[in-house]
């Protein structure tokens, strides 16, 4: 090993020892895990279950290739632990860890290769894959992972910094916004100001991000959900390509910020960034919600590199299988991407609950969005088990229960929407896959049309959730934009490099005549008509909506459903169309504040039917234009008519409301002309929303709404209405 040699120390003795440098040493202790400031010095504690031995690394300087090696003598149960007297915030690490090379037999180690803390707080560095030497194993050998490399790796890894949690936070207050009155935004990061035309002062960054706050609070959002920001390493393939893993789920480090957003290249200085753009948000009244990727690690599949929780305990971190003569050789992998953490391991759970507590709690985030959350509750032979392990944990720690918990309830073997256990919020997959379909003119969506506006009850209606617990959505990061799923029949990869063989085929979309961008003042026209009807869908359905950034807007991946490797001006947010679409920007602000002013859109209870309120008003009434009962049988009826009661719920300040609405949506290539249901005498029916209208007539508030006399409203072909019944003015 390339490492200066120790000093032997006694075992769980508190005496104190020296390193060769002079470093005062003593055992320290197994809690917390991770580098803790304490007692003058800095406390080391490390989980493996199966080395051999483990030694701390100390750098020097960002320079340093070599450091001091120190071994840890003191074991408590499966953790290794010292104290280090003397050392303080910013003090650069790594460790070794040398046991057993037997692939066949799940164990990875290699004490040539320099591994990171999976509890460090912050990364400083690069990774560089020279040579292939951040692989455990000789890639020339006949059987490619059989047979160890025996090169060094400690100038080609990041360093792990020592870090203080000491922050002003300036008072801040979680702005603790009911689920039922949330609006997600979902954005990544660098790409929200990246772009020259966000004209950010610090563009793709933490604190850039900062400067669009005015733009969310007018547009309305209460949450912004972040694209991953954990620490993440760039795969060798795409690198070999000139692409970035630009979404980032690719992750290494669970409790360390992506650097590369950071203003300040200093080490730790994420920390801080993050930390201040948290306060800004709460401060503005938005949450924060993290994208978290605990389903798998950058290390990927045996052929992968060992960076971190290979070379520590491959069989305690990951989900093993392989063949007779090697049964742990190869990962189980479910997230398709070559590895899967295993769930049922303490070690993993453990790393997440403290991952999660420490975001939530030492970075003051206000929930997280766990990627391919069913990977969690999967057993260690790979059985799904909706209430077993983290994902029944995460909700019942006492400390995490109370945030926004959100799962993307799927991995590439399991679908299981409505599947998680209470407690949890989920990506409505199925939502988003109906609204798509009914838009577009596919026959026979009606029934499940009306389940998905009336919240999913099929899907959440059970154990005690509600219909915010569905986060419906139409577009988000993976697939189109709006703008391109009006505007392309197929996908355009081709800047992927993978020959457009990546990426979704079926998106069911529709390009209203002309495939990508045209001037035809027709396709333009019903192509802007198609975004508004799918915003209606979204904005007034029940459940938890969430915008895809840029959305507002009409920003364009110029028909890229895949943009995971596009660190560029294809991903990132053109700030110019906000001035090119400022109707639909106005649409969707609008939109996003009408649901906000009536609690019928925002109620916990699904629409099923049913009369609570004493005006024998059913909460939610079905009707066809004719003004009779739906024939749901009909495939191929594309229109409906839905009236909601809004005396069903409360305003806030506990009165009961008097009005109702009464929502069309007609994706026929046909008008309808609609008898509108009776109202009370001292009712009328007012217009707030006609997409069929043009831009900036098409949503008028309700002090700018006219009456309707007549008893009937057509629906003009492809079109959403929606109207109020309340007191004449």
């Amino acid at each position: 090993m390339n490492s200066r040699a120790t000093l032997p120390l006694k075992a769980h003795s508190d005496a104190y020892y020296q390193s060769l440098s002079g470093k005062a040493l003593s055992a320290g202790a197994p809690d917390p895990l991770g580098a803790t400031i304490i007692d003058g010095g800095v406390n080391f504690a490390i989980h493996s279950r199966t080395a051999r031995e483990i030694r701390l690394v100390l750098f020097s300087g960002p320079e340093d290739t070599t450091g001091e090696s120190i071994r840890l003598a003191n074991r408590t149960g499966d953790t290794w632990h010292v104290h280090v007297h003397g050392l303080g915030k910013g003090q650069l690490y790594g460790y070794r860890a040398a046991g057993e090379y037997d692939p066949a037999q799940g164990l990875r180690f290699n004490e040539r290769k320099l591994l990171l803390d999976p509890y460090a707080k912050a990364l400083h560095g690069e990774f560089d894959n020279r040579d292939n030497r951040l692989l455990a194993y000789d890639a020339d050998a006949e059987e490619r992972d059989m047979r160890p490399d025996l090169r060094d790796s400690g100038g080609l890894l990041p360093k792990c910094v020592v870090w203080e949690d000491a922050f002003d936070w300036q008072g801040d207050k979680p702005p603790a916004v009911p689920r039922e009155k949330t609006v997600l935004y979902e954005v990544h990061v660098k790409g929200f100001t990246a772009h020259p035309s966000a004209g950010a002062r610090n563009p793709g960054s933490y604190l850039g991000m900062i400067e669009k706050i005015p733009h969310l609070k007018e547009l309305g959002v209460t949450a912004v959900e972040l694209l991953p920001v954990h620490a993440r390493m760039n795969e060798d393939f795409l690198r070999s390509k000139g692409l970035t893993n630009y979404w980032g789920y690719n992750t290494i480090g669970f409790f360390a910020p992506e650097a590369a957003y950071a203003v300040d290249s200093a080490p730790g200085a994420a920390i801080d960034e993050f930390k201040t753009m948290v306060r800004e948000f709460h401060r503005a009244g938005i949450e924060v919600i993290l994208d978290v990727v605990y389903n798998h690690t950058a290390e990927g599949n045996e052929g992968g590199p060992t960076l971190c929780f290979k070379g520590l305990d491959n069989p305690g971190y990951y989900s093993l299988c392989g063949v007779e003569d090697a049964p742990k050789r190869y990962y189980r992998n479910y997230s398709g991407t070559g590895n899967t953490l295993n769930a049922a391991s303490p070690a993993v759970q453990r790393l997440v609950l403290d991952s999660l507590l420490y975001w939530s709690k030492e970075m003051r985030v206000d929930g997280f969005r766990f990627d391919l959350a069913t990977t969690l509750g999967r057993d260690a032979d790979g059985t799904f088990d909706g209430h077993g392990h983290l994902l029944a944990a995460i909700v019942a720690h006492p400390e995490l229960r109370s945030l926004k918990l959100i799962a993307e309830p799927w991995d590439i073997e399991a679908y299981k929407v409505g599947g998680m256990p209470p407690g949890w919020t989920e990506w409505n997959g199925k939502f988003r896959d109906c609204a798509r379909k009914f838009v577009k003119g596919d026959p026979g969506q009606l029934p499940e049309l009306a389940k998905r506006i009336a919240g999913s009850a099929d899907l959440f209606g059970h154990n005690g959730r509600f219909a915010a617990d569905s986060v419906n959505f139409i577009t988000c990061h993976d697939g189109f934009t709006l703008h391109d799923l009006v505007a392309y029949n197929g996908k355009h990869n081709e800047a992927n490099h993978e020959d457009n063989r990546d990426g979704l085929n079926d998106n069911d979309s529709w390009n209203c005549g002309a495939e990508g961008e045209t001037a035809d003042p027709d396709v333009l026209e019903l192509r802007g008509r198609q975004v508004r009807n799918l915003l209606c869908h979204l904005f007034f359905s029940l459940g938890t909506p969430m915008l895809s950034a840029g959305d507002e807007f009409l920003r364009t991946q110029r028909g890229n459903n895949n943009a995971y490797a596009q660190d560029n001006d294809l991903a990132w947010l053109d700030w110019s169309y906000l001035g090119k679409n400022a109707e639909m920007f106005r649409f969707v602000k609008m939109a996003i504040a009408f649901r906000a002013s009536h609690g019928i859109l925002r109620r916990q209870e699904f629409l099923l039917g049913e009369e609570d309120s004493g005006d024998r008003i059913p909460d939610v009434t079905w009707i066809a234009p004719d003004g009779q009962e739906l024939d749901w049988e009909d495939g191929e009826q594309r229109c409906l008519g839905c009236m909601v009661d809004g005396a069903e719920c409360d305003d806030e300040a506990g009165a009961q409301c008097d009005y109702a609405l009464f929502i069309i949506y007609n994706a026929d290539f046909n008008g309808h002309e609609f008898h509108l249901p009776p109202l009370s005498e001292d009712k009328v029916w007012f217009r707030i929303v006609d997409t069929g209208l043009p831009p900036g007539e098409d949503f008028k508030d309700e002090v700018e709404a006219q009456p309707i006399e007549e008893g009937s409203y057509r629906a003009s072909p492809r079109t959403s209405v929606v109207l109020i019944g309340k007191a004449r003015k």
